[in-house]
């Protein structure tokens, strides 16, 4: 009998959509339904939230098991502050880029000095913000305001709320498809994140079908990109986006998160004066016991 699991996708990558689609989880003996209700949340605004009461985060005070991702920083602390370990034995790479309107004063990374860029707290498009702008600019002068999940930034770029946002895939094809500039553009990763209670074998099988997933991609990328249609928010929709032009998103390499890797993000987190929430600090009490 097939071990039912929910998983909710990021929505940064396809990886998650096509092991649905081609039977990659079935294969592995897994009955994966997609949380829609984090997922969904998670592109949604979150202004008045504060940590441990995003989406991501309701789960835990729910009960629900759930295996989620998030950028390496925000798996990791998540895991610190008592929600779940991460999971060591892989990671995604993602692009990111701050956008601005095509009429934007803004056109250096310098240009944001105390301007303030829209982000998700605690989560991939905050983390990159002080990691990118910090060659560019003093800490001090780097400026975050907490809007939400990609659907909730994009609009509030569009609608002239923010002067800058963070923003991650496939909100990076949607902004250029909009005619927004970008003015810093890189990479980070990204590493899975799993309730205590999840056996490593879920978690195995899982990751398989990802991999295999992530070998479907690499053989026929244009096959897959009409699935971006699922990561897009509803007040999105209505717009008619040209899917064959959008880029590939996150990449799943089934190779451990390298040590140094975690010792660095420890390091930065605290610098930053985002640590607080930190209860444990250590590789071996953040990770799944069998891992």
């Amino acid at each position: 009998m097939a071990i039912k699991v929910s998983v909710a996708p990021k929505g940064m990558g396809l990886n998650d959509f096509v092991a649905m689609q081609e039977g990659f989880f079935r294969d592995e003996g897994l009955d994966v339904e997609f949380d829609l209700k984090t997922f969904r949340g998670t592109q949604s605004s979150w202004k008045d939230l504060q940590y441990f009461d995003r989406p991501q985060d309701r789960p835990y005070s729910e009960g629900r098991s759930v295996i989620q991702g998030a950028c390496a920083w925000g798996s990791v602390c998540n895991a610190g502050a008592g929600m779940g370990k991460f999971v060591p034995d892989c990671y995604g790479v993602s692009p990111w880029g701050i956008f601005v309107r095509p009429d934007s004063r803004i056109k250096r990374p310098e240009d944001l000095k105390d301007v303030p860029v829209a982000v998700g707290m605690r989560a991939g498009s905050h983390f990159n913000v002080p990691y990118r702008l910090e060659k560019y600019l003093p800490l001090e002068n780097i400026k975050t305001v907490n809007v939400g999940g990609f659907g909730a930034r994009l609009s509030a770029l569009l609608a002239g709320e923010v002067e800058a946002a963070s923003l991650l895939p496939p909100q990076i094809d949607m902004a250029k498809q909009l005619g927004l500039r970008a003015v810093i553009q890189d990479t980070f990763h990204t590493i899975w994140w799993v309730p205590d209670d999840m056996p490593a074998d879920v978690t195995a099988r899982y990751l398989r079908a990802l991999d295999r997933a992530e070998k479907a991609l690499q053989a026929d990328l244009a096959k897959f990109l009409p699935l971006w249609k699922l990561s897009i928010p509803a007040e999105f929709e209505d717009r008619q986006w040209d899917f064959s032009k959008f880029s590939r998103g996150e990449r799943f390499v089934y190779e451990p998160v390298p040590r140094a890797e975690f010792d660095e993000i420890m390091q930065q987190v605290a610098r930053w004066g985002l640590d607080q929430h930190l209860k444990e600090r250590e590789f071996d009490k953040l990770i799944p016991a069998v891992a």
